[in-house]
């Protein structure tokens, strides 16, 4: 569904230049459903407005199911982001009007997509649970359910891939795993791929894979273990396992954090024991 390959994003004001992001890598598989997690300007951010063809790349390689957001023409990205994809904002005020109801949000929805299915529609806020308020302004809905239909909306145009900023960001504990319980219903139900950006770790263990971007490039990637739903639901953290990002060149990025620990600046020792490749900082004379 997503392919990026060296991905570049480089934002020009007078005579600024700021790269957000520098050489990214990226796949992720029809049906996925991925975090991609980062500090504050790590590009988190810029990726999601790429993939939601909201920014257009600088460089690299951006490929969305058929469409190269590199090349594509200004009409073509308006038809991707009128039928390929669905989006979540962290800040309910971009996804809702308030002065319409539950139902009048999702058919709006729709009517920009090419057209209103009212039974669709019913059905989508049956998904995520507020038939009881489909009548009800947003005014009259908690903040919890206000993201809810913001999912609903989100999949009015029956989008192939799904990207969410923050979505849990403004919602206590409790609601948030709602949220993510919803998301993962939707994920089995419906097939569509998500991709959510977060900088919560512990949604880690409500995903498939988690994504780590440091400086604008992938870092290092955890992918969760083969165990069973209740194994899965008592685990944490210790159902995923981490692994490095090796670029196409055959370059290794070691995350921030080792490198301060381990007292790494320019270079490392390798040395290969079995199928194990070992690291070791060079103890200089």
């Amino acid at each position: 569904m997503i392919d990026c390959e060296g991905l570049v994003k480089i934002y020009k004001s007078d005579d600024v230049e700021v790269v957000a992001l520098q050489g990214l890598n990226l796949k992720v598989g029809n049906g996925e459903m991925v975090a991609i997690i980062g500090n504050s300007g790590s590009g988190k951010s810029t990726l999601l407005n790429i993939l939601g063809g909201l920014d257009r790349p600088s460089a690299g390689k951006a490929v969305v199911g058929q469409w190269d957001l590199l090349q594509i023409s200004e009409k073509e990205r308006i038809d991707y982001k009128r039928n390929t994809v669905g989006f979540i904002w962290q800040n309910n005020s971009r996804n809702l009007l308030p002065y319409l109801t539950v139902l009048e949000n999702v058919e709006t929805a729709m009517m920009v997509a090419g057209g209103v299915d009212p039974g669709y529609a019913k059905q989508l806020i049956e998904w995520v649970g507020l038939s009881h308020q489909i009548n009800n302004k947003l005014v009259q809905l908690s903040g919890g359910e206000q993201q809810r239909t913001a999912i609903a909306i989100s999949l009015a145009n029956r989008p192939s891939l799904l990207l969410a900023d923050e979505p849990t960001g403004s919602v206590d504990a409790q609601t948030s795993d709602q949220i993510m319980n919803l998301f993962r219903s939707l994920n089995r139900e419906t097939g569509v791929t998500i991709v959510i950006v977060t900088h919560d770790l512990s949604l880690a263990r409500k995903v498939d894979r988690v994504v780590a971007i440091r400086d604008g490039m992938t870092s290092s990637e955890m992918i969760k273990r083969s165990t069973s739903e209740t194994e899965q639901t008592a685990q944490t953290m210790a159902e995923h396992e981490e692994y490095a990002v090796v670029d196409r060149f055959g370059r290794l990025q070691i995350p921030s954090e080792l490198r301060e620990r381990l007292g790494i600046s320019n270079k490392v020792k390798l040395s290969v024991e079995n199928t194990k490749i070992m690291l070791e900082v060079p103890h200089m004379e």
